[in-house]
């Protein structure tokens, strides 16, 4: 039973085979602009943290390679303990040398390093002014680098000769890449950009722009871009910065990839995580009260994530964190799945309700109000009768957690002038819903036997309190 999502194995052959997204259309769209504008340009896939950019980056790589494209992965949160990202970006470009290419490949990187040449003691006197004020402590440090005159002096010197060795390394990178891609351009993706350190992303960007703007060189820029704002917010210590402007600077073509169909993926994540193996197991559905587990499971997925844009990931947590609780519970043990879904999905997302829910915080009436406010599916005929009857359950199993059994609300009472029961809640989903109500209320008391429940049978079980069943 799998308890974690591993990452999606890729076939070399058909990369996007295991692909549960239906996401290779896009990644066609994206080879035919490369096709289209070859000379070479910057693309960001702009998506945010957790809807699946590096694996369907990693998939559309593989695509590349099987049409012919030379093509580097490059990711930057991992490779972010190198301060300077110029000496990690030639290091992937090493790895397309061939004996033929070395020759130009060596040119280019001695060029490389003549860029980063005299810049130690500007460094070493910028953090120096920052974070200390004894101006002898200040002038030894940089004096272990270079005299502060002498490196002044050298600035000046080399200026022109840096403008050189500027355009001397680009026609070299582009005559090394010339002789490397067979007339397609090079694609270097950059993934987690807006994961690494914030400086260390800026850099990155400058570097791209003013070293690597050669022929035939496509980056893709796998970015989450109101995160890698606020990185450059935090490198230029000002939130007036425009950050849609600053990185307009560097990218010419922008590509959101389409949100999946929400059932394809929590179906996907069902099959994934194996529940048939505890809602479909023979000697549960044998039981009348038990058997529907499984559809009530995947209804409340359809009323949870339809229309709430929770990312790929935190739905995978979701899961994952379900299938696990769900071991402290025996084959023949009311599980109530629209009720431990409903819990598990409060938990990740929404913990401070959940836990004023534990700690008896709200009610009867909030509880209702932050249950609605959770729900972004149209309502209508085919969900209201669906969600009342899941907002009910959850009124009755925390009323009855609420207070002891002599002492709760009454959601129940017998009419006196009719002698006919009726229900003393409406539902916040429909006015004038008491008689829907109490239909709902005798059903979870009678029919399925679930009344006697209380919030407890499941948050301990969701909180991993309870003993797992191997």
């Amino acid at each position: 039973m799998n308890i974690k999502h591993y990452e999606i194995e890729i076939d070399e052959e058909k990369p996007f085979a295991n692909c549960k997204l239906e996401r290779q259309k896009y990644s066609s769209v994206l080879t035919n602009i490369i096709n289209s504008y070859s000379y070479g340009f910057v693309l960001a896939i702009n998506n945010k943290w957790g809807t699946g950019k590096t694996t369907f980056v990693k998939m559309w790589e593989q695509d590349l390679k099987n049409n012919g494209f030379q093509t580097l992965y490059f990711n930057a949160w991992e490779n972010d303990f190198e301060d300077n990202p110029l000496t990690a970006l030639m290091g992937e470009l090493k790895t397309l040398t061939t004996k033929d290419t070395e020759p130009k490949f060596k040119k280019t990187l001695k060029r490389a390093s003549a860029l980063t040449k005299n810049i130690a003691p500007i460094i070493a006197k910028a953090i120096a002014d920052r974070y200390i004020n004894t101006e002898g402590i200040k002038d030894a440090i940089v004096g272990v680098t270079k005299g502060l005159s002498d490196v002044f002096e050298n600035e000046v010197l080399e200026y022109d000769n840096k403008k050189k060795n500027i355009y001397e390394f680009k026609q070299n990178l582009s005559e090394f890449i010339a002789n490397t891609n067979d007339g397609k351009p090079l694609v270097f993706i950059i993934d987690e950009l807006d994961r690494c350190r914030p400086n260390y992303a800026v850099s990155i960007l400058e570097q791209i722009k003013h070293f690597f703007s050669v022929p035939n060189i496509v980056f893709i820029l796998s970015i989450d871009k109101v995160q890698l704002g606020n990185a450059i917010k935090g490198v230029y210590g000002s939130e007036s910065i425009d950050a849609n402007e600053y990185l307009r600077r560097f990218i010419d073509i922008e590509y959101s990839i389409p949100e999946p169909d929400v059932a394809i993926f929590y179906n996907y994540l069902y099959d994934y995580f194996q529940f048939d193996d505890f809602f479909q197991n023979s000697d549960r559905i044998s039981h009348r009260e038990l058997k529907h587990d499984k559809s009530d499971f995947l209804e409340t997925c359809k009323l949870l994530f339809t229309n709430s844009n929770i990312p790929l990931r935190q739905q995978e947590k979701i899961f994952a964190h379900a299938r696990l609780a769900l071991r402290s519970f025996t084959t023949n043990m009311c599980v109530t799945a629209h009720i431990f879904l409903l819990l598990t999905f409060i938990k990740i997302r929404h913990n401070d309700f959940y836990n004023k829910l534990k700690s008896k915080e709200l009610s009867i009436e909030e509880v209702q109000e932050k249950f609605s406010s959770l729900i972004k599916i149209e309502i209508n005929e085919d969900t209201i009768r669906q969600l009342m009857f899941i907002e009910i359950s959850l009124v009755n199993i925390y009323n009855n957690f609420f207070k002891e059994r002599y002492h709760r609300r009454k959601l129940i009472e017998l009419d006196k002038n009719t002698g006919e029961r009726k229900a003393l809640i409406p539902s916040v989903f429909k006015e004038n819903s008491e008689k829907e109500v109490l239909g709902i209320l005798e059903n979870i008391n009678y029919g399925f036997r679930q009344g006697d429940l209380d919030l407890s049978h499941y948050v301990n079980k969701i909180d991993l309190l309870e003993k797992l069943i191997t």
